[in-house]
């Protein structure tokens, strides 16, 4: 027992810092990894020594509620997210349910589904906030999970309550401010029939696609996730990709075949997708015209947000800050290209192989400083 609470102190000194980020406002985790610069890489290594020393720790005694519930925000520290699932849901099991339980355990969720707000993830905002109504994390991503599901004035009323009841200078009031001005500025915007709006349409289906392939890739190298085998699936089928589609059911049942719990839940949520009661997936092109979302939540632009706010969360992901920048420009979004590009070089400058290869990345997709495509400068 004393040798789990000299763990339990050290972890504490070690991941204050990541447990508080989890706050309503995802940019500030990026803020503070972005400013421990080299020290995090040096860190790196005795959490994770910690890490193997308190999992085998609970491995001899798995009642020990609070050795996961220690364990849970230093997973998500590590991006291990399946594992912070698991452990919040061991918290729960153990030491009961309270409001900081049931918002950890939802956030987990959102970042294992990569910015997703399941339907699980969800539920478990909504019982934080019974528990505790005055909660601003569960709160701020019931109004994502409304975005998400095209209920722009629903998430407008969550995110306003949040500003009306925040206390002076609350650090988080300007990240919702963000997110209630982007539902509030959505609008239908004509489609258009000329060359350049055809080629954006070609450039937003090739970046759905390679969201659907960065999917695939983490289902390939962790197959522990239903949902995600379920959103592949339905993904795929809404590509027009049948072939792709059954080869990932055969895929995700080999996967889940040691788990009948989460094969049940496989089989219940691609059941529930094909009958359109959840969330689609991405937009796809039709008849080679425009690209109407199958439900507003599934924008291109909301797809791109999502990706953003992960990439603050853990911005760790070259590839995914390339595909971040590109998207931007394919938007014509200048700024916040610039930005991305800007943001990505300080998220991994203590990674030179990593920086480099986002450099390279630039110079091959010819995106400049001042994020512009340099192919669009000629034009």
């Amino acid at each position: 027992m004393r040798r789990l609470q000299t763990l339990v102190v050290a972890f504490l000194s070690l991941s204050a810092t990541a447990t508080g980020l989890w706050l309503a406002s995802p940019s500030l985790a990026s803020e503070t990894a972005v400013a421990q610069g080299d020290a995090q890489a040096e860190r790196q290594e005795v959490i994770e020594n910690l890490v193997a020393k308190v999992e085998a720790h609970l491995q001899s005694d798995p009642t020990d509620g609070r050795g996961w519930e220690v364990l849970a925000p230093v997973y998500m520290q590590l991006a291990r997210y399946p594992d912070a699932v698991k452990a919040w849901r061991k918290t729960l099991q153990i030491l009961g349910e309270n409001a900081d339980r049931q918002t950890n355990l939802g956030q987990a969720l959102v970042a294992e589904a990569n910015g997703t707000v399941t339907a699980e993830a969800q539920a478990a905002f909504n019982q934080a906030v019974a528990l505790d109504g005055t909660t601003i994390s569960a709160r701020y991503y019931l109004g994502i999970a409304a975005e998400q599901n095209g209920r722009r004035e629903e998430a407008a009323k969550i995110w306003k309550d949040l500003i009306a009841g925040a206390p002076p200078a609350a650090h988080w009031v300007a990240d919702v401010r963000a997110a209630l001005a982007r539902v509030e500025s959505k609008a239908d915007v004509p489609q258009s029939d000329s060359p350049h709006a055809r080629q954006a349409t070609d450039e937003q289906s090739a970046m759905i696609r390679e969201m659907v392939d960065r999917l695939a890739a983490r289902l390939k190298e962790n197959g522990t996730d239903p949902d995600g085998w379920a959103r592949l699936v339905h993904s795929y089928k809404v590509l027009g990709d049948q072939d792709k589609a059954q080869a990932a059911i055969n895929d995700a049942q080999r996967a889940l075949a040691a788990d009948p719990d989460k094969r049940q839940r496989f089989d219940t949520a691609l059941k529930e997708s094909e009958d359109g009661t959840t969330p689609a997936p991405p937009p796809h092109p039709t008849d080679g015209g425009a690209t109407p979302p199958l439900h507003e939540g599934d924008s291109i632009p909301n797809m791109v947000e999502r990706l953003a706010e992960r990439l603050k969360r853990s911005g760790s992901d070259p590839a995914g800050w390339i595909m971040l920048a590109r998207s931007y420009v394919t938007l014509g979004d200048k700024q916040k290209a610039a930005a991305a590009i800007k943001d990505a070089r300080a998220a991994l400058a203590a990674d030179a192989a990593k920086l480099q290869f986002f450099n390279d990345a630039l110079e091959r997709f010819k995106i400049d400083e001042s994020g512009e495509s340099r192919d669009a400068n000629k034009k």
